[in-house]
């Protein structure tokens, strides 16, 4: 059994998945990146092979994405997130065509054309009002854990407006809103309707397509999910929800098999590994 990794060191939590010959996942681990990148790969990478019953002598390729991915110096090859999440993507849903990633500290938008090749992207990396960094900073200053977010927002009635568009404004305007009354769960609901309006700007830039994809930390929240459609008036796709902030890792340990069959072929083997 071919047994590949994908090891995707974000900026705030590294995933590893694995997949056999025929793509599927075997296992999955993920835990908080924090400051000791390499330590955190080898920790996920050794929980993902634990809980397959695997060893390290069954890894037959592995694959480094992320921020942090050139720090994983023995990882066989190093690929950029946005190659990764569209190939994630894809197989998951393969008529994707926009992808829109929002983690913890960057947000992308990723348009793809055929066979998953990347045609444009846009980042959204210089303020934490468009990530889900605001969205956990609001919920904290009120009392709230990550966790709570989303059935917090399930009880809001009407969602607050929220305009700032840097992150030092945004939190002025949360804490003018509490000072008013307004019930935390309607100012949670205006920051994810604000951090939506700010994504859909960013899709638009790269031209988007239908079908959309969502991945990232934010969409554990149901509501994310549902703002989104109804800011674009179309169906998304999400994944399941163990799986929707491991796409690039997945996408990765996908892009291992792929490059396993182009180096059995005897073909050169690019820095890239090809589609």
């Amino acid at each position: 059994m071919r047994i590949t990794a994908g090891i995707d060191v974000g900026s705030t939590y590294t995933k590893t998945v694995l997949v056999d010959r025929a793509g599927d996942i075997l296992a999955t681990a993920m835990e908080p990146t924090g400051f000791r990148l390499v330590e955190v790969a080898a920790l996920t990478l050794e929980r993902a092979l634990a809980s397959a019953k695997l060893e390290r002598k069954d890894l037959a390729y592995v694959v480094a994405t992320g921020f942090g991915r050139h720090q994983v110096a023995w990882a066989d090859v190093h690929i950029t997130d946005l190659t990764a999440a569209a190939r994630g993507a894809t197989r998951l849903f393969p008529a994707t065509r926009t992808i829109l990633d929002v983690g913890g500290q960057t947000m992308k938008a990723i348009r793809l054309g055929e066979n998953a090749i990347v045609r444009s992207f846009r980042l959204n990396d210089k303020c934490a009002a468009g990530t889900g960094a605001f969205l956990e900073k609001t919920a904290r200053y009120m009392g709230y854990t990550t966790a709570e977010i989303g059935p917090l927002v399930e009880t809001s009635k009407d969602a607050t407006s929220i305009s700032g568009v840097c992150a030092v404004f945004a939190e002025s305007e949360v804490i003018n809103h509490l000072s008013q009354g307004v019930a935390p769960a309607d100012i949670m609901h205006g920051a994810i309707v604000s951090l939506v309006n700010r994504s859909v700007q960013l899709m638009k830039r790269v031209q988007l397509e239908q079908e959309f994809t969502l991945i990232g930390g934010i969409l554990r929240f149901e509501a994310m999910a549902r703002v989104v459609r109804e800011a674009l008036q179309s169906e998304v796709n999400v994944p399941p929800p163990s799986l929707v902030q491991c796409v690039p890792a997945f996408g990765a340990a996908l892009l291992g098999q792929r490059r396993l069959e182009v180096l059995a072929a005897g073909l050169p083997a690019a820095r890239e590994p090809l589609p």
